[in-house]
């Protein structure tokens, strides 16, 4: 199983057509064909299931394809540092959520780089269940996510725990200051899909079954914008609101009969590797 088979596959899954992946990857299309029968007799299982008019992975063509990703991610990123020039710095791989990027990790990231610290430092910015899946394959040396990840060979520690805030423009928060759970069905609320601990959960079942919100978003960082316009409301962490609140740009409405759940973030490293940086 070379990287060459293993592009092809990842590029034919893409695209879906063995000439346009032939054009892609400027070969023959009886090359593809090859490629991918190759891999089919090594996996030992069909991969695509193939059509006249078009092809489809498999069941375990699904499966594979997150593995074919994983391994030319550890590949290119071998590569990377035995040729980077900063190669006799020690490489520190850092996985971290948008939000707890923005609240924490920016400003000490900022100030490491200021001055000569003897890393180089590589960053990724994902979802929590992809940083921990990647932490597990060798991709990071340390993660921050929302998400524990509780398995032998892991330290897991509790970094920051947020409240959430409702938050929209002073304008609003004045013309309605408080408000009861039965009311925010009436309030322009937009949604940040917290797929983490129950908060999602929690925030869903404020609203009545099956409510459509007017927005939805999966990046909490990115609604700061919509709120700063004058759209809507949201529920959002203290930590990245909080500049926001000093400024006197967003306020923040004061809940009445209930309470919001706080949001736990944890840093996770390999057990007996702990970073030196660790905040």
């Amino acid at each position: 199983m070379d990287t060459q088979t293993l592009k092809t596959f990842l590029t034919l899954a893409n695209v879906k057509n063995f000439t346009q992946t032939a054009r892609l990857m400027y070969i023959a299309q009886s090359t593809v064909t090859n490629r991918i029968a190759e891999l089919e007799k090594e996996v030992g299982k069909p991969l695509f299931v193939r059509s006249k008019k078009n092809i489809s992975l498999t069941r375990e063509g699904v499966v594979f394809l997150d593995y074919a990703r994983r391994i030319l991610d550890l590949e290119e990123l071998s590569i990377k540092e035995l040729n980077s020039p900063a190669f006799s710095r020690t490489p520190l791989r850092v996985g971290t959520t948008s939000t707890i990027y923005e609240c924490y990790l920016a400003p000490v990231l900022q100030n490491m780089l200021q001055k000569e610290n003897g890393y180089a430092i590589n960053l990724v910015i994902s979802h929590s269940v992809n940083l921990l899946q990647s932490l597990q394959d060798g991709l990071f040396d340390l993660v921050f996510t929302y998400e524990p990840l509780q398995k032998t060979g892991y330290h897991c520690h509790l970094f920051r725990t947020d409240r959430l805030l409702l938050v929209a423009l002073p304008e609003s928060v004045r013309q309605r200051p408080a408000v009861r759970k039965e009311e925010l069905p009436s309030l322009n609320y937009l949604f940040c899909n917290f797929a983490l601990q129950e908060v999602g959960q929690f925030i869903r079942e404020l609203f009545p079954p099956l409510y459509q919100f007017s927005f939805e978003i999966d990046n909490s960082t990115k609604l700061i914008d919509y709120l700063l316009k004058g759209i809507g409301c949201s529920f959002l962490p203290d930590g990245l609101v909080q500049p926001y609140l000093e400024n006197g740009s967003l306020a923040s409405i004061d809940l009445l009969d209930f309470e919001a759940p706080r949001i736990n973030c944890y840093e996770c490293f390999p057990e007996g590797r702990e970073p030196a940086i660790l905040l």
